[in-house]
């Protein structure tokens, strides 16, 4: 057991498994969160709004975005060391390719639902046309966004994220400790029929 209080809860108290009584090999990082990477910073654009009956286009939703920023921001347009393995073969993310050529990337990473993968990939273009333009000086680029399928919870078809939650997601992404479970690209996701979620 560790009396590190990030090892035990999120930031909002949500017990995590150590709290729970689960072991695990090893120790964690000081926060417990990709954010022990120097540099390495997240944030989240959460949408949760009705209740009900599924109506497309109306809701309800429960869906979001979740960016990862590999490098402080100033240093986006520098590669960053990557690599892909594909467990079953089923999930879109873009970007894929040239992570496979080259073994790398830039730019920040995405995770949203899989019918806002084009909006996330865009919107994260549009975000670092706005602020880091140097970065685009080669005239294109090839940001990552993820898939996770919230459909059983969100009105998916109703395509309710925004490029302006993309922008949000990425402008409050943060070092540190980070929120998990029901925040940004994880608010929908289920597993085995129990609530998942990001983390």
């Amino acid at each position: 057991m560790t009396d590190n209080p990030h090892h035990l809860t999120t930031p909002s108290g949500k017990p995590r498994a150590r709290n729970l009584g689960l072991g695990f090999d090893g120790r964690p990082g000081p926060f417990n969160a990709i954010t022990d990477v120097p540099g390495v910073a997240v944030g989240y654009a959460t949408l949760i709004s009705g209740d009900g009956a599924l109506v497309v286009g109306e809701g309800p939703v429960r869906t979001g975005v979740t960016a990862i920023l590999p490098r402080p921001r100033a240093e986006l347009a520098t590669p960053v060391f990557a690599g892909i393995f594909s467990q079953n073969g089923n999930g879109e993310l873009t970007g894929s390719h040239i992570v496979e050529e080259t073994g790398a990337f830039n730019f920040p990473i995405t995770i949203t639902n899989t019918h806002s993968c084009g909006v996330s990939r865009d919107g994260t273009l549009r975000w670092m046309q706005s602020v880091l333009p140097a970065a685009l000086d080669s005239g294109w680029g090839l940001p990552v966004a993820a898939e996770t399928y919230d459909g059983f919870l969100n009105d998916i078809n109703g395509h309710h994220l925004t490029s302006e939650h993309v922008a949000q997601a990425l402008d409050s992404a943060v070092g540190g400790p980070i929120e998990e479970g029901s925040v940004g690209g994880g608010t929908g996701m289920i597993t085995f029929g129990f609530k998942a979620g990001s983390g």
